[in-house]
């Protein structure tokens, strides 16, 4: 990032500018994607008050920080913080705003709280003539959080699987979180708990 600084420059110290670039060096990351980007300075003092002004443009709007106290490093400090503040905010809303919202909405659509069952799976020719070519579509299991079951132990979701099933899902009585068993198919399982 270029500095462009104005003002009353005689009170950087050389530890005190190198503090500077490093600080704006971190903001750089956040907000060079695209081109170079240049951040103007000014420093001014008004009755022993050191007055620092950051401005930066950044997806065509203007971002200023502004940091005021009688030590110069704080007021540094300060103007620093809020503008990170502003560009933070700034990439969120960005970031929000350019998701691909029909990929955001199919996702809360599958997932509508239904038993634990798998969506029916399509005949192959049908799957890949669905999809264009590109392979068969995956297939989506709904678990029902909102079903009141017991908790089980490690011992019973075993029991459980000997009906052929290659994973469960369940409530873990020892530890009381959600757990998934899965067989693997070597015959041996696989836990995963959350």
């Amino acid at each position: 990032m270029r500095l462009i600084v104005s003002g009353k420059t005689k009170d950087f110290t050389p530890e005190l500018e190198e503090k500077f670039t490093s600080k704006i060096a971190k903001l750089s990351k956040l907000i060079e994607r695209r081109g170079e980007r240049e951040a103007h300075v000014s420093h001014q003092i008004e009755r022993h008050l050191h007055k620092m002004q950051v401005i930066i443009n950044f997806y065509d709007h203007s971002l200023v920080g502004e940091g005021v106290d009688a030590d110069l490093e704080t007021a540094m400090c300060q103007a620093i913080e809020k503008l990170e503040k502003q560009i933070v905010n700034l990439r969120s809303r960005w970031r929000d705003t350019h998701r691909d919202a029909k990929v955001v909405r199919e996702t809360k659509e599958g997932w509508n709280g239904s038993a634990a069952i798998p969506t029916e799976p399509e005949p192959p020719q049908a799957a890949k003539a669905g999809a264009n070519g590109r392979g068969a579509k995956p297939k989506i299991f709904r678990v029902n959080y909102e079903e009141d079951r017991k908790p089980m132990t490690l011992e019973e979701a075993m029991l459980e699987m000997e009906n052929h099933q290659d994973y469960v899902v369940f409530r873990d009585a020892d530890h009381d979180c959600l757990s998934v068993l899965v067989r693997r198919p070597d015959g041996n399982y696989d836990l995963i708990e959350s």
